[in-house]
């Protein structure tokens, strides 16, 4: 029974790790790489699609984006998306999409570090708040009687490492990307 909360409240705080890789993946750092526009809808046929599912992104050059719709009809579509997909980028149409990567100025970067901020504590939070449903889990074990206390003393302790185990990887994450944000 504790296994599976344990077992349970870990693969739930692993999704909010990957969540958080998610969101830094869209966070700019001065180089071209496809996840920019992973979160960008295009209206196709009159429904949203994501981007990658109506044309192929590549890497042109290191500050280049190639976007390549797979109709030809959807190149103002696509470029439209792009466009009001605030994410500061201005591409260049003709039969196929290209969008270049402003360079970073100072002020840029340490707006995108205070976003990669606030994205960690969120993640945090989550990662506190799966900690206090398992804790609360394992009291309403022992309150029905199913455990004992030296096993709810035991199980918490567990969780708290679990909890710490995934804080730390939390800011080791943010570490990293704080730097590949300031490189120039």
């Amino acid at each position: 029974m504790i296994n599976e909360i344990k077992t349970d409240g870990e693969s739930r705080m692993q999704k909010s790790i990957e969540a958080l890789e998610a969101a830094f993946s869209k966070l700019r750092t001065g180089r071209a790489h496809p996840g920019i526009l992973s979160g960008v809808m295009v209206s196709y046929y009159g429904s949203d699609t994501p981007l990658n599912q109506v044309a192929s992104i590549n890497v042109e050059d290191s500050r280049t984006l190639l976007v390549q719709p797979f109709e030809r009809s959807m190149v103002q579509a696509v470029d439209k998306a792009i466009r009001e997909a605030d994410l500061g980028l201005n591409p260049m149409t003709a039969d196929v999409i290209r969008v270049p990567m402003p360079a970073l100025t100072e002020e840029t970067r340490r707006d995108m570090q205070k976003i990669a901020r606030n994205d960690a504590e969120q993640t945090r939070i989550s990662v506190r708040n799966i900690r206090r449903d398992m804790l609360s889990d394992i009291k309403d074990l022992l309150k029905d009687k199913e455990i004992s206390e030296d096993d709810e003393r035991r199980a918490a302790d567990d969780i708290q490492k679990l909890t710490d185990k995934f804080i730390a990887t939390i800011d080791s994450r943010l570490e990293k990307k704080e730097s590949e944000l300031m490189e120039v």
